[in-house]
C-alpha cells in the first residue's frame, strides 16, 4: 500500500534490526524541524521536554500518548499513562539532520528533505533486536507519525491507542517472525 506520492506509510526492516519510516510532510523544513526538537510542538505528536542545539546536550522525552489525541482510545494493559527515558544529541544539523541515542537501543535518526513545497522526514531506529520490541516501536512511530501529518494538515487524527492496537497487528503480519 502507498500513498499518492509513492511512499508505504508502513515502516520496513532496511536491515534486521533497523526501522525505516517515511512521511512527506507540508513544508518547509524549518517548520518539521521545530516539530521534532521544541517541546510544546513535539509534545502534541511524540512527547515532550526540552532539548539543546548542539552534539552533546542530554534531553529527557516523556510521552503522554492518552494526551495526543480527543478520544486518546483504550491504552492496552502493560502500557503507563505517563513514560520518560533520557537520551543525548550525537548529531544535529539544523534543520536537516537530528540524530539521538534512544533508550538501550542504538538510537535514532531524523533526516528532513526539502522536495518542492513539501519535506521528507526520515526515521531510522537502530537495534531493534527483539521482535516483541519492534511490535511496540514500529506501529508507536507510525501512529505519532500519522498523529504529526494530521496536526501539519489541520485534520483530526485518529484515537492513538486504536490506531496503534490496529497497526500492532499490521506488524505483526509484516516484520519477519
Amino acid at each position: 500500500m502507498t500513498d499518492r506520492n509513492g511512499l508505504t506509510p508502513y515502516g520496513t526492516l532496511t536491515e534486521p534490526a533497523t526501522l525505516t519510516i517515511e512521511r512527506l510532510l507540508p513544508g518547509p523544513a524549518e517548520r518539521i524541524w521545530a516539530y521534532i526538537t521544541d517541546s510544546e510542538l513535539r509534545r502534541q505528536w511524540l512527547a515532550a521536554g526540552p532539548m539543546g542545539q548542539e552534539a552533546g546536550s542530554p534531553f529527557e522525552l516523556t510521552w503522554r500518548n492518552d494526551e495526543l489525541t480527543e478520544p486518546a482510545g483504550e491504552r492496552p494493559p502493560g502500557f503507563p499513562a505517563v513514560h520518560s527515558m533520557q537520551g543525548e544529541i550525537t548529531e544535529i544539523e539544523p534543520p536537516h539532520r537530528l540524530v539521538i541515542t534512544w533508550g538501550s537501543t542504538g538510537g535514532v535518526t531524523f533526516e528532513l528533505t526539502p522536495q518542492g513545497e513539501d519535506v521528507l522526514l526520515t526515521i531510522v531506529h537502530r537495534r531493534l533486536g527483539d521482535r516483541s520490541l519492534m511490535l511496540n516501536i514500529a506501529p508507536g512511530w507510525h501512529m505519532h507519525l500519522d498523529i504529526l501529518a494530521a496536526r501539519l494538515r489541520g485534520e483530526q487524527p485518529e484515537p492513538f491507542w486504536d490506531g496503534w492496537a490496529r497497526l500492532r497487528l499490521d506488524y505483526d503480519r509484516r516484520l519477519p517472525a
